[in-house]
């Protein structure tokens, strides 16, 4: 018996690690060694393809394509039709290695957001709807734009922060050291 569920109109090729409590929807295609973690949550027309390593409790909503050299980390929430590149320079005749991208724990992409090949999204940040990230995002960072530009920081549970770095929902302060942000002990 399976502790995890996959719709029967989806295919998982062989040599998959599917975790825990993992829900996988309508129409997905899992890849060969590709690796999803517990709790996960896949939506409707996923592609995860061949050796995809993609960690515990994330959401990938509908009709995302999670490319080979994508890394993905725990809590991670992939927005409805975001997408990732693989190659830099794509040309149908000609194989390349493909570029590493991270997503690291915690973070959201936004719904139709792109994330360009070689570039890593820090841990809680958010990039919102529709931007395209050319470069690493900052740890807590929030990002918009074509090309994404910080705007602001955001907090662990999502929200934006304010002038003095506190959370106006749950009242977490940080404190923004050496470019980066930090949170405190509450």
């Amino acid at each position: 018996m399976l502790n995890y569920f996959v719709h029967a109109s989806s295919y998982i090729d062989g040599n998959v690690t599917i975790g825990e409590g993992t829900k996988i929807w309508y129409f997905c295609h899992v890849q060969s060694n590709a690796t999803i973690g517990k709790n996960c949550n896949i939506g409707q027309n996923v592609n995860i393809a061949n050796n995809v390593k993609i960690g515990n409790n994330c959401k990938i909503q509908n009709n995302v394509s999670v490319y080979e050299g994508v890394e993905i980390e725990d809590d991670v929430f992939c927005g409805p039709s975001m997408v990732f590149t693989n190659d830099l320079t794509p040309r149908a005749s000609i194989r390349r290695e493909y570029k590493k991208t991270i997503l690291r724990k915690g973070c959201s992409i936004g719904a139709n957001a792109t994330i360009v090949c070689g570039n890593e999204v820090g841990e809680y940040a958010m990039v919102a709807a529709g931007s395209v990230v050319t470069r690493n995002v900052k740890p807590h960072a929030l990002v918009m734009g074509v090309p994404a530009k910080q705007t602001g920081w955001v907090c662990v549970c999502g929200n934006i922060l304010n002038d003095d770095h506190r959370c106006p929902s749950c009242n977490k302060k940080y404190i923004l050291s050496d470019g980066e942000m930090k949170g405190l002990e509450e």
